[in-house]
């Protein structure tokens, strides 16, 4: 019975996603942009978002925003954020090996054996995180991954040597893994965190041109810097706009695969639909404003409580300008900061007609407050 229910809601999927829209995606996600270094990722989006939009402008750190009817007085933001995570050179040693710190949440247990690329002002220079052959461990007590142990090897002897390849301490660095389509169901790669969301408001700009919507207020799309180390391009563009809306996106722990609790994280799974949060940051009627639009346009959706914060720019449009009602559609993701990546391609389309039709049930001036 419930193998008969999923295969119909199979049958009323749509999706939303062009071949088009797909090789941008695709181009985008491949692109390094990591924190405090997304520019060339921001021109890729701006490129693509511009026939959909009326102006655009990018602040001195590179947040990027689409505009679409930039005179109205009411605002409302739709937003994402750009960066990955990355490391950067810390100290090279005598013999060429080089340490690495963090840039952002990166995982120092999936470093070992990744190829990585080492960005420098004389071009990209390939290296690799080594790691003792099993062969040498054999026997002996099993030293896990850790920042102070993992090094990168890139085929130079001397500090010398690394050098005059253009690296030095501050260097950025980033995974070369890239995107890819998984059995037809799955979009996989790094930086879908949240290049992801950068794609879905840029879809949702593309519908309402197509479509030939007319919205009653400023809408600013929104791809912020600096979320992967504590929401910072968020909190510099929120004094700048000055919306009187925000919805955010970005992605949230899909929590059936092994060794995460569900008593802990929640119980959300890729492939059942976007994500709406219960936080403090979240203002109520905006938050039922979408989950009605979801029960009126059939789009599954789940439900996640975030205690405290969201951890997402959310929490920086929130808090900011006197208090902006805000809310969170979020991703569901496996494997979130590694190189792998993995959504549901449904869950993108029905992300992204969420944000599209909540957007079309937004009203100008309205007014969020319980009562006034």
């Amino acid at each position: 019975m419930a193998k008969k229910k999923e295969e119909e809601n199979k049958k009323k999927h749509i999706p939303v996603v062009t071949k088009k829209s797909l090789q941008f995606f695709e181009k985008y996600i491949n692109n390094p942009a990591p924190t405090g270094y997304e520019w060339e990722g921001q021109k890729l989006w701006l490129d693509y978002l511009k026939p959909y939009i009326d102006e655009s402008f990018i602040d001195n750190y590179g947040t990027a925003v689409g505009v679409i009817n930039p005179k109205a007085s009411y605002k409302v933001v739709i937003e994402a954020h750009a960066d990955e995570i990355s490391w950067y050179v810390n100290y090279i040693t005598s013999d060429g090996l080089i340490y690495v710190i963090r840039n952002g949440g990166s995982d120092h247990q999936i470093a070992p054996s990744k190829r990585v690329n080492i960005h420098t002002e004389k071009g990209t220079v390939k290296a690799v995180f080594g790691w003792p052959a099993i062969h040498t461990r054999h026997g002996e007590k099993e030293e896990a991954p850790q920042l102070k142990n993992i090094f990168l090897d890139c085929g130079c002897t001397t500090k010398e040597e690394v050098e005059k390849l253009g690296i030095h301490v501050g260097c950025v660095i980033t995974y070369e893994d890239e995107f890819m389509v998984l059995n037809d169901r799955y979009y996989v790669g790094r930086a879908l965190d949240n290049r992801a969301g950068g794609f879905m408001i840029a879809e949702v700009a593309r519908l309402l041109k197509e479509n030939k919507k007319k919205l009653p207020f400023g809408l600013y799309i929104v791809n912020s810097v600096q979320e992967e180390i504590g929401l910072r391009g968020a909190e510099m563009i929120a004094q700048r706009i000055k919306p009187n809306v925000a919805i955010v996106t970005d992605v949230t722990h899909d929590t059936t695969t092994p060794m995460i609790s569900k008593i802990t994280q929640g119980d959300l799974a890729c492939g059942k639909g976007p994500v709406v949060s219960y936080a403090p940051a979240v203002q109520t009627n905006l938050n039922k404003l979408l989950i009605k639009v979801a029960e009126k346009n059939d789009i599954p959706f789940q439900r996640q409580a975030s205690s405290r914060s969201t951890g997402t720019d959310t929490d920086a449009f929130a808090y900011s300008n006197g208090g902006v009602p805000s809310a969170l559609i979020s991703l569901p993701l496996r494997y979130m900061h590694t190189t792998v990546e993995m959504v549901h391609k449904e869950d993108v389309d029905n992300v992204i007609s969420l944000i599209y039709e909540s957007l079309l049930n937004i009203k100008a001036e309205q007014d969020f407050r319980e009562f006034s």
